[in-house]
């Protein structure tokens, strides 16, 4: 019998949803699922990571954080 390779696809514990209007605007972030507030810089992500008890080292790591329509350097919409 053959065994196939299949992907390891991991869900981050945190997302980072696309940049939102607003006066600044704003991302959506989860954790674990959850809608847990917004952020407006990479240190609100880290801050509210840390209130949930979650260190993050490397914002870079897909395992860690997903940053969905752009990156951690996205902070208006274009």
């Amino acid at each position: 019998m053959t065994e196939s390779a299949s992907p390891h696809i991991t869900q981050p514990r945190i997302m980072v949803l696309g940049v939102q209007p607003g006066t600044p605007p704003f991302r959506i972030m989860e954790i674990d699922g959850v809608v847990v507030g917004s952020a407006r810089a990479v240190t609100d992500v880290l801050e509210t990571a840390a209130l949930y008890g979650i260190s993050v080292h490397d914002l870079d790591d897909p395992d860690v954080v997903r940053w969905v329509g752009g990156d951690k350097f996205t902070w208006h919409r274009h």
